[in-house]
C-alpha cells in the first residue's frame, strides 16, 4: 500500500538534502556513512530529477530565489518540505515496478500537484534501513518560483502566485492523499484508504523501538539457548501492543463498558477510564494513560460502544434462540439427539446383488437381523411406544428443520443486502470529491462530461443507499461491517441447528424404514419416502 508522508524542514542548508538523497545514511542517526578512506558512500541504486531546477544545483537555485524575494531569513521558517511516496512492498514482484517507474510516477505527481517549485525528485529502492520498498523523496523548495493557475485545493489568490511560500492545509494533504490513490488504482498497484484513520495506529518511533526491541530480545534468547535453556518469550510486543492485544481480546465479548472496564482489569491489570468523550488505558508498568485514539480507531470510543451494542444484541439472540430451542426434559419429540450407528435395513427382495450371490445373500441377512436388533434397542432406548409416535417425531423434526433453514436463508439475504451497502458506500466515498467538485464547478455540463463515469457512479450510489435506508441518511461504514460481522455470527449459529435437526430427521428416517421392514408395512414406509422427497 502507498502511503504519502509530510516533513516540513528548517534547515536553511539545501545541500543537506542533496547529500541525503544521493549517499548512503544511518537512517536512525541521519549521519551520512563513511568507507575506509572517509569518504561518502553513494547509494546503490537512485534515480534523481529536478522540476523547474537542475537536480545539481538545486541547492543553489533555492538561494538564489530566496534572495530574490528576501525571503526564509528567519531561523524559524520553513525552508522547505519533503514528501514521501513509500509503495508497498509487494508491488516489486507481483506488479513489476521498478525505481524507473517510481521516479516517472513521482515526476507526475509533483508536475500535477506540486507545480511552480523548484523540486527534486528522488528514488530510492533500498527501502528505509534495507526494507526493501521502493520509495520515492520529493523535496520542493517552500518559496514558489513560478505563476501557476488557480487550483481546486487553492483556498487563497497568492497560492498560485510566484514569490509565495507553500501553503499545505488538511484539505490540500487529503487532496494529495486522494491524488496519490488515484495515481496507485490507476496503476494496478496496493493502496488502503489513506483518508480514513487507521484501526490500529502505529507511528513511526513505536515503529522502530519495535524493531530494536525484537532484535534486543533475539539476542538475549541466543544467549539463553546457548546456556541450554527455552526462552519464555520469542516475540517482543511494545506496551502500546500489549494494550491494543488486551482491548482486542475483551471488547470481542464485552456488552457494555462496565463489563469492558472490569475484565480488562481483571485479567490484564489495564485501567481505562473516560474523559472528553474519549477513553485512555493505563499500561501496568506505565504512570501516564495511553489515550485510544493514538492506538488506532478500533480502540476509541464510538468504535468500542457500537461493538459493545453488537455483542449485547448477539448475546440476546442467542439467549432468544436458546429459548426457542427444545426442552429436551419435558418434550419426549425433542429428546436431545446423540448420533448412532443405526443403518438401513437392506430389502433382498430388491437386491439385485442377492439374488446373484447366495453368500452375500447370508451376509445381508446377518446384517439386517444386527440392524433389525439395533433398531429395536433405539425405540426402546428414546420411548416411541407405536410407529405414529415415531411418525409424528419424524413430522416434527422435518418441520422444525425446514424452520431452521428458512432462518438461515433469511439471514444470508440480509448478508447479501448489507454486502450491497458496503460496496455502493465505498464506491459513494471514492467519488465524493469528484461530485463535490462538480458542484462548484462554473461550467457544469463540461465537468459533467469529462468525469462522467465518476458522477455516473456517484449518484448511482447515492440512490441505492437513499433506497434502502428509509430515513434517506447515508449509513455509516463502520456500522455495517459490525452488522456484518453480528449477522455471519448468527448464520453460523442457524446453520449449525439445521445440521443439528438434519442428521436427527435422517436418523429417524433411517429407524421408521427399519420399523417398516420389521413390520412389512410398505404403505408406511412409501409415505414415508414421499414425505422427504417433497424437501
Amino acid at each position: 500500500m502507498a502511503v504519502l508522508k509530510h516533513i516540513a524542514i528548517k534547515n536553511v542548508d539545501y545541500s543537506a538534502a542533496v547529500c541525503y538523497l544521493k549517499y548512503q545514511h544511518d537512517e536512525r542517526h541521519l549521519k551520512p556513512l563513511l568507507d575506509e578512506n572517509g569518504s561518502m558512500m553513494l547509494r546503490s541504486e537512485f534515480h534523481m530529477n529536478g522540476v523547474n531546477c537542475n537536480p545539481d544545483t538545486f541547492d543553489l537555485e533555492c538561494e538564489m530565489l530566496n534572495d530574490q524575494y528576501r525571503k526564509n531569513y528567519r531561523y524559524d521558517e520553513v525552508k522547505s518540505h519533503h514528501y514521501i511516496i513509500s509503495f508497498d512492498p509487494r508491488d516489486k514482484d507481483e506488479h513489476h515496478l521498478t525505481g524507473e517507474k517510481a521516479q516517472t510516477l513521482g515526476l507526475e505527481f509533483v508536475k500535477n500537484h506540486l507545480p511552480g517549485h523548484q523540486a527534486l525528485v528522488c528514488t530510492h529502492t533500498d527501502g528505509h534501513n534495507g526494507s526493501g520498498n521502493i520509495h520515492v523523496h520529493i523535496i520542493i523548495n517552500s518559496l514558489r518560483k513560478l505563476d501557476i493557475e488557480p487550483q481546486s485545493y487553492t483556498t487563497r489568490s497568492i497560492d498560485c502566485k510566484a514569490g509565495y511560500k507553500h501553503h499545505l492545509t488538511k484539505d490540500y494533504l487529503k487532496y494529495l492523499q486522494q491524488e496519490l490513490m488515484n495515481l496507485c488504482q490507476r496503476e494496478n498497484l496496493y493502496q488502503v484508504d489513506l483518508l480514513s484513520p487507521a484501526q490500529h495506529k502505529i507511528t513511526e518511533a513505536e515503529y522502530w523501538l519495535q524493531k530494536r526491541g525484537q532484535k534486543e530480545l533475539e539476542d538475549i534468547n541466543e544467549q539463553i539457548i546457548a546456556d541450554g535453556m527455552n526462552p519464555m518469550e520469542t516475540t517482543f510486543q511494545t506496551r502500546k501492543q500489549f494494550v491494543r492485544n488486551a482491548v482486542s481480546e475483551i471488547s470481542s465479548s464485552a456488552i457494555s463498558f462496565e463489563d469492558f472496564q472490569s475484565q480488562l482489569f481483571e485479567k490484564y491489570k489495564i485501567h481505562v477510564k473516560e474523559n472528553r468523550g474519549r477513553y485512555s488505558y493505563l499500561h501496568p508498568e506505565r504512570e501516564k494513560y495511553i489515550s485510544g485514539r493514538s492506538l488506532g480507531t478500533n480502540f476509541d470510543k464510538d468504535y468500542l460502544l457500537n461493538l459493545f451494542e453488537a455483542n449485547a444484541l448477539a448475546a440476546e439472540q442467542e439467549e432468544k434462540q436458546r429459548q426457542t430451542m427444545p426442552d429436551y426434559h419435558a418434550d419426549p419429540i425433542a429428546i436431545l439427539f446423540i448420533r448412532s450407528d443405526l443403518r438401513l435395513v437392506v430389502d433382498l427382495q430388491n437386491c439385485i446383488k442377492a439374488q446373484q450371490s447366495r453368500a452375500y445373500a447370508q451376509k445381508v441377512k446377518i446384517s439386517n437381523l444386527q440392524q433389525m436388533a439395533k433398531t429395536v434397542a433405539y425405540i426402546q432406548e428414546n420411548g416411541f411406544d407405536t410407529r405414529e409416535n415415531l411418525q409424528t417425531t419424524y413430522d416434527s423434526i422435518t418441520s422444525q428443520m425446514h424452520d431452521a433453514r428458512q432462518k438461515a436463508k433469511d439471514t444470508e439475504a440480509q448478508i447479501k443486502s448489507v454486502n450491497e451497502q458496503i460496496h455502493y458506500l465505498g464506491q459513494y466515498l471514492s467519488t465524493k470529491s469528484t461530485y463535490n467538485e462538480f458542484l462548484k464547478a462554473c461550467f457544469k455540463g463540461k465537468f459533467r462530461k469529462d468525469h462522467a463515469d465518476e458522477i455516473e457512479k456517484h449518484e448511482k450510489a447515492v440512490q441505492i443507499l437513499k433506497a434502502q435506508n428509509p430515513d434517506d441518511s447515508l449509513p455509516k461504514m463502520k456500522d455495517l461491517k459490525l452488522e456484518k460481522e453480528r449477522l455471519l455470527a448468527l448464520k453460523a449459529a442457524q446453520y449449525d441447528t439445521y445440521t443439528y435437526y438434519k442428521d436427527y430427521q435422517k436418523e429417524l428416517r433411517t429407524a421408521c424404514a427399519n420399523v417398516d421392514n420389521i413390520l412389512g408395512q410398505h404403505h408406511i414406509r412409501d409415505h414415508t419416502q414421499r414425505t422427504e422427497q417433497t424437501l
